[in-house]
């Protein structure tokens, strides 16, 4: 008993050593000043007459104005700190090595045990774990889902197409199951009526196959994963928001909770990421993209993660970019703030959100700007006023014929008259002249006739007398020109005629 109480003793001193070597520790790596060090450093002061060397510049600075004591910060002082403490077993006399090597694996252990304890970071890793678990959900939910439209859509295909959101699909095949019990399934907490009674309507006319009850549990059993998942997706993107609102407040009111997330993510941390510059962050999630311009030498992309902002999603094409560049300067300076400031409030984040949706609205209403002499002058809109005139339909632009100018003068009209009236009577000219030519006609044609008439019987009296008399003449082919001479005559007194009613 004696012996377990001694060893309770020497533990619990152990103890007290540790926590008060652990406070120092942390006093110091905070560039505080510790009650011992105080009192060291005062019997220091009376007796030195050279400067103080010290491995942190930020103690060093801390020890000059509370004490007066000059201090040098430089390479050679930590070379000198890292002699010392390599040949710490000689320098402290009385100490075994075991027991050093002992006291400085506790030290270590208990001094990282108090800084994961008092630690900023711890929680911006439950906001890394729970960004990354949310995505991976987001992958399983879709395999699973899109697994189960497949496999149920060989019993009962019209079923994916009525239904398009993904967990009152998955709740209908829960509560139904097979494509018999639609009939008499009342389905109203999950669907409209309209809904519902078209759901039955194809159930009774389904161009599916039949499945066995073993595969029905299987489907069912699907669905009740999909939403379990789903519920517990909810609620850790509720955890999510919390924890953003709690650690991030001003990043949050700027890109979001998700976007904000996913930035402290592949940073690694919210301090981490405050060490990144605003070109940085703004493309930050697209270093594939952009290596791959640098190495092909052309255009570097514009955004990363931040392009899931809402402020760039709602921005015009053209203005995306500046919007980015804005938004990633604006970003920077809320991480910062929340990192490093000690006040938690969100202001900072809702007014520079403000001055962005401002510029957003200044960019997109430049197109009313005009050009000027300073060339930033708005253009003046010009207030409407309600005119109640009755406008009548104009038929002139209907027509495509060129028409003459509306003022004419006087004299232009009358000459306009004369030459109409001199053209009626020309025309009145030509239309007897023409009716004089076809009678001429006429009585041409009707005396060529009588003509041709009387020279074929003279030709046939001519024959019968040449037959009578036996005279030797020429044969009837060499008689054929003469008749036709006699009537080509009457052809060109015809010619003749025309040209004489065309001098006329």
């Amino acid at each position: 008993m004696k012996r377990n109480f001694k060893k309770l003793i020497v533990y619990g001193k152990n103890l007290k050593l540790q926590r008060k070597q652990i406070k120092s520790f942390t006093a110091l790596m905070e560039g505080k000043i510790n009650k011992q060090l105080k009192k060291v450093l005062k019997k220091i002061v009376k007796e030195a007459h050279e400067p103080l060397a010290v491995a942190d510049a930020k103690l060093g600075g801390v020890i000059k104005e509370k004490l007066n004591l000059s201090c040098i910060h430089s390479p050679v002082v930590n070379e000198l700190m890292r002699g010392i403490r390599s040949q710490m077993d000689g320098l402290i006399p009385g100490v075994e090595p075991r027991e050093m090597t002992a006291m400085c694996l506790g030290l270590a252990h208990s001094l990282s045990r108090y800084r994961l304890k008092f630690s900023a970071d711890k929680v911006d890793t439950m906001i890394v774990q729970a960004i990354s678990l949310l995505d991976d959900l987001d992958k399983e939910l879709n395999n699973y889902i899109m697994r189960c439209r497949e496999w149920y859509g060989w019993h009962f295909p019209e079923l994916g197409k009525i239904i398009s959101d993904n967990l009152t699909y998955c709740k209908c095949l829960q509560k139904v199951g097979d494509r018999k019990n639609y009939a008499s399934a009342q389905l109203s907490e999950l669907l409209p009526e309209e809904v519902e009674a078209e759901v039955k309507a194809a159930a009774e006319i389904s161009m599916g196959t039949e499945v066995s009850e073993e595969d029905i549990c299987n489907i069912l059993h699907l669905c009740t994963q999909v939403i379990e998942i789903s519920e517990y997706r909810t609620q850790l993107y509720e955890y999510l928001q919390n924890r953003m609102m709690a650690i991030a407040p001003n990043v949050t009111v700027m890109v979001g909770e998700l976007v904000g997330a996913r930035l402290i993510a592949h940073a690694g941390s919210l301090l981490n990421l405050a060490k990144h510059a605003a070109s940085t962050v703004q493309i930050l999630g697209a270093e594939k993209a952009l290596f791959r311009a640098l190495k092909s030498r052309r255009d570097t992309p514009k955004y990363g993660l931040i392009y899931h902002a809402s402020l760039v999603g709602q921005t015009s094409p053209k203005h995306k970019g500046k919007i980015s560049r804005m938004l990633a300067a604006k970003t920077v300076l809320a991480i910062r703030y929340d990192a490093f400031g000690e006040d938690s409030s969100s202001a900072m984040g809702v007014e520079n959100r403000a001055k962005l949706e401002a510029r957003l609205r200044a960019l997109e209403d430049r197109g009313i700007r005009k050009i000027s002499g300073t060339g930033k002058a708005l253009a003046k809109a010009e207030k409407y006023e309600h005119k109640s005139e009755v406008k009548t339909y104009d038929p002139s632009g209907d027509s495509t014929l060129p028409t003459c100018s509306k003022k004419r003068k006087i004299e232009q009209v009358d000459k306009e008259d004369e030459v109409i009236e001199k053209k009626a009577k020309r025309a009145k000219v030509k239309i007897k002249v023409e009716e004089e030519v076809v009678e001429d006609v006429e009585d041409t044609e009707e005396e060529v006739v009588q003509v041709v008439e009387e020279q074929e019987t003279s030709v046939k009296k001519k024959k019968k007398k040449d037959k009578k008399k036996q005279v030797k003449e020429e044969p009837l082919s060499e008689e054929e020109p003469c008749t036709s001479t006699a009537v080509a005559s009457p052809e060109k007194k015809k010619k003749k005629k025309k040209k004489k009613v065309n001098e006329d």
